[in-house]
């Protein structure tokens, strides 16, 4: 395991030592360990090249409802494995989803979001299909808000999330930590009305959550456990979870 969630298909090459400091310190921002039993709700788990092709069946059988699937980052990286984990979770019932690992120190939040749908980010009205979601948290490469003034940063965010739903008519989740997003954004609460939160914490408790959601919809609560890749929580019922894939209306 590496100290951020994300960062394990990164670490194949090993990491340089202020990096692991830097992380370290930052690490925190999620919890000092995981939660000891899974939190309520319904269970569920996110992947991303690191774990390969993944063995839906026994994820299934083993409780998983739902999972979000890493397929890009920037506008350099596709996960070469993201067939088989967004189509083979899909196949055995779950409802799935993408995820986009931001790099605001490339390009526009909106140039990102259209590298995103055009490679597997999209939504589609199929009752299993969840809407795409924006990982934006800790820098890996370099300074933690990514050299953007927290201003510019929500502008960033601002430019994915609404090219995202001018193209495809959801609004991303937002995958992120109240640390990072009180850093970097200076907490701003003006996502919270439209963007559904995935809150990432490794704690007993979810914590306090960024400003202006009064709720989470799903927590990230462990990287390792029960199923491949990190653990996670919707936070309601499978009946709940079908209506936000299907936007309301099927």
């Amino acid at each position: 395991m590496t100290l951020f969630p994300r960062l394990r298909l990164r670490a194949k090459t090993g990491l340089s030592a202020a990096l692991v400091a830097m992380m370290a310190t930052a690490v925190t921002a999620f919890g000092a360990a995981p939660a000891e039993a899974a939190p309520s709700g319904l269970p569920g788990m996110d992947v991303s090249g690191w774990q390969g092709n993944v063995n839906w069946t026994t994820a299934w059988n083993n409780g998983a409802r739902f999972a979000y699937v890493k397929a890009t980052e920037g506008t350099y990286y596709t996960n070469p494995y993201f067939a088989q984990q967004y189509n083979g979770s899909y196949n055995v019932g779950m409802i799935r989803g993408s995820y986009h690992f931001a790099r605001p120190d490339t390009t526009t939040g909106a140039t990102q979001a259209d590298y995103f749908i055009a490679h597997g980010g999209g939504w589609s009205k199929d009752g299993k299909t969840l809407p795409g979601a924006l990982d934006i948290e800790y820098n890996p490469y370099g300074a933690t808000c990514y050299g953007l003034s927290q201003a510019s940063m929500r502008s960033w965010i601002a430019s994915f999330v609404n090219r995202y739903h001018d193209r495809t008519g959801r609004w991303a989740t937002i995958y992120t930590t109240t640390d990072w997003w009180t850093t970097c954004t200076g907490n701003t609460s003006q996502f919270a009305s439209n963007n559904p939160l995935w809150i990432a914490r490794y704690s007993s408790s979810v914590g306090t959550l960024p400003s202006g959601w009064g709720v989470y919809s799903f927590w990230q609560w462990s990287s390792s456990g029960t199923f491949p890749g990190d653990q996670n929580v919707w936070n309601g019922t499978l009946d709940r979870l079908k209506v936000l894939a299907c936007n309301g209306t099927c």
